[in-house]
């Protein structure tokens, strides 16, 4: 896997605030990824970069949540972020699911926002250089000359595919990475409903 984007780490901090309301609220109650997202959106509904994220990406983001989980010793709040159809955590997903959900259900989220800002300006130091953030329009460009002359490849794409690759060229990725990304979280992750 590449390194997180400043997307990645920006939405994944949205989703670990979702996450932990969901945990406090509805202790190891499920909630599928669509659900997460528009909970992430009600909470920051300013949220430019939340406002364009797409389901297809959220693995990355899910893996922020994990991370950030491992690196203070908090159960897995990821655990909780299920497909729509199966209402399981996607393939990706490596883990005891109920005795993770009994530990995220027991656990006291209250002080997990003091340590999220830290891990995200850690995260952040470690995106490479190479990432170079850039505008909507001129990634939009971008991933049209790509697709022009990449067109077999990206036969099975859907809009939501595209969304999420312009939000990964946006977040710094050249278009060939952005889109084997995107393929590959919907084998890791499957249908993302």
């Amino acid at each position: 896997m590449i390194p997180f984007t400043f997307n990645d780490i920006e939405v994944g901090a949205r989703m670990v605030e979702a996450l932990a309301r969901q945990a406090t609220s509805l202790p190891g109650m499920p909630i599928t990824y669509s659900d997460l997202l528009t909970l992430a959106r009600s909470m920051h509904p300013k949220d430019e970069v939340l406002g364009r994220a797409v389901l297809v990406g959220i693995g990355p983001k899910l893996q922020f949540v994990e991370g950030f989980c491992a690196s203070h010793g908090f159960p897995n709040l990821a655990c909780l972020a299920v497909n729509r159809e199966t209402l399981r955590p996607g393939p990706a997903y490596q883990g005891d699911w109920e005795a993770d959900k009994r530990a995220v259900a027991g656990f006291n989220w209250s002080t997990a926002d003091a340590q999220l800002a830290g891990y995200v300006e850690a995260m952040r130091a470690k995106v490479p250089a190479r990432f170079k953030p850039r505008k909507e329009r001129p990634a939009d460009v971008a991933w049209y000359a790509y697709f022009c002359s990449h067109r077999q490849a990206c036969e099975t794409l859907t809009s939501e595919d595209k969304r999420e690759i312009i939000n990964q060229m946006m977040a710094g990725l050249d278009p060939e990475t952005a889109l084997a990304r995107v393929l590959a979280a919907k084998r890791d992750f499957g249908s993302t409903e």
